[in-house]
């Protein structure tokens, strides 16, 4: 190709991006002017962190082609990782078990170590096969000796409002980082165990170790209550109430003829769109640097063939677990964001549909290979997500209006809930079809 077609392409291609961007915040400016403000930045944090999701399932697949479903669980850990670093210590339970809950871990991990360690080392035959056999039972055993007291004693202290051992106290903006570096502690041990699977296989094995990480949070309550939540987790921005209190506040809404429970809303929403962005933006900036480099085109040789990147002496198998945890600490991080923002832990609210395959759609839309694709996909599948079902709600009482009111009618309108699985599907067949490579290819 010329250096005429080279840069005309690349103008069009530019071209191209504005005008789908332009079109997505019209979307979410139209949702404020004829909703309401507070809904679209509602909306708009909800978007930013899934794109960071959508931008962490890129990294895994757009660059290496590592197809990964364990969305979910890397996203429930970044939630954990806010309850643990940020939430207050509950008053007891560290006396009453919480020493030995850290002693039967730590000794549950010596003995996974040691297994390891005896496969290295010993000869091959039976003896190894015996040892490592030994070593895994003798040292599960001591475990839950060790384990099972300690979580008793801290499910005991105070079950009806605590029964955790709670968290360190800290700032809760470090929780963001530290549940980057659970996931990514979560993805080296998955990894080292299931990168030399098949992909299809690789596929399974990540969906079922997410629902491992979903089980064990749900029913280890000494660990963040399980399915009796964990609320109240604190927030880097001002409470609204707190803000209606503040005189100063009160008279600046007065000379603005603003009403203030309003106002106070939409500052808080702005106030964490503002840190939201600030992650994002840096995300955007260190994924592009990486993928621009010779290590980015290592990734992407290796994606495109693996064998031939092999026989040019690349470690595949070292590249692939390298890119699995950096694209697992990403959804991490938007799990911890997205638990500051909700202020709660809520295991039963993780779905694979929300938290897995509603990722994948927004990178597939958004263009697998693409970062700022992958951002594009989750404010417009979002969007969708969120405001097809009124939409749909409203057409559906268009289009029954003359009917007479009766099962028909009844089964209609109700039948709009299923409006937003039904779009998802549509968006998805659709854009497979007319842009298989989505709406901003990656190269």
């Amino acid at each position: 190709m010329s250096g005429a077609q080279t840069m005309h392409s690349q103008t069009n291609s530019r071209g191209r991006t504005l005008a789908l961007a332009a079109a997505v915040a019209a979307l979410f400016l139209l949702t404020g002017l004829f909703q309401s403000w507070n809904l679209a930045l509602q909306i708009l944090n909800m978007a930013l962190i899934s794109s960071i999701m959508a931008l962490g399932v890129n990294i895994q697949w757009g660059y290496a082609g590592l197809f990964s479903v364990g969305t979910m669980g890397f996203v429930a850990l970044g939630g954990l990782a806010v309850v643990l670093v940020s939430s207050q210590p509950v008053p007891g339970a560290w006396a009453a078990g919480g020493t030995g809950i850290v002693l039967g871990l730590l000794f549950g991990a010596a003995s996974i170590a040691a297994a390891v360690a005896a496969h290295a080392k010993l000869p091959k035959g039976r003896m190894r096969n015996l040892g490592v056999v030994a070593i895994l039972i003798g040292g599960f055993f001591v475990y839950r000796a060790i384990l099972d007291p300690a979580v008793l004693a801290v499910e005991a202290n105070n079950p009806s409002s605590a029964g955790n051992i709670g968290g360190l106290g800290l700032p809760v903006l470090l929780a963001w980082p530290a549940g980057g570096l659970l996931a990514a502690a979560a993805a080296w041990a998955i990894g080292k165990t299931a990168l030399g699977l098949r992909s299809d296989y690789l596929a399974i094995a990540t969906l079922g170790i997410a629902e491992i990480i979903l089980a064990v949070m749900k029913n280890e309550d000494w660990l963040a209550r399980g399915v009796k939540n964990v609320v109240g987790l604190p927030r880097p921005v001002p409470y609204e109430v707190d803000m209606q209190k503040s005189a100063a506040f009160l008279d600046w809404t007065a000379r603005w003829g603003l009403d203030p429970q309003t106002t106070s809303s939409i500052l808080v929403k702005l106030m964490y769109g503002a840190l939201f962005a600030a992650v994002l933006l840096v995300l955007i900036w260190l994924s592009q640097a990486a993928l621009n480099s010779p290590w980015g085109r290592m990734m992407r040789a290796i994606r495109d063939n693996e064998v031939s990147a092999e026989a040019m002496g690349k470690d595949v198998t070292r590249r692939h677990l390298q890119i699995f945890i950096l694209g697992s600490a990403v959804i991490g991080i938007a799990g911890a964001m997205m638990t500051t923002l909700d202020g709660q832990l809520t295991p039963g609210s993780y779905q694979p549909l929300r938290f897995t395959f509603l990722i994948w759609v927004m990178v597939i839309v958004g263009g697998s290979g693409n970062n700022w694709g992958s951002v594009l996909g989750g404010f417009l599948i979002w969007w969708l997500w969120v405001m097809v079902e009124p939409i749909g709600l409203w057409l559906m009482n268009v289009l029954t209006m003359g009917l007479e009111p009766g099962p028909l009618k009844t089964h209609l309108l109700n039948s709009a809930a299923h409006m937003r699985l039904l779009t998802m599907g549509g968006v998805l067949l659709l854009v497979l079809r007319f842009a298989p490579r989505g709406l901003m290819p990656g190269r």
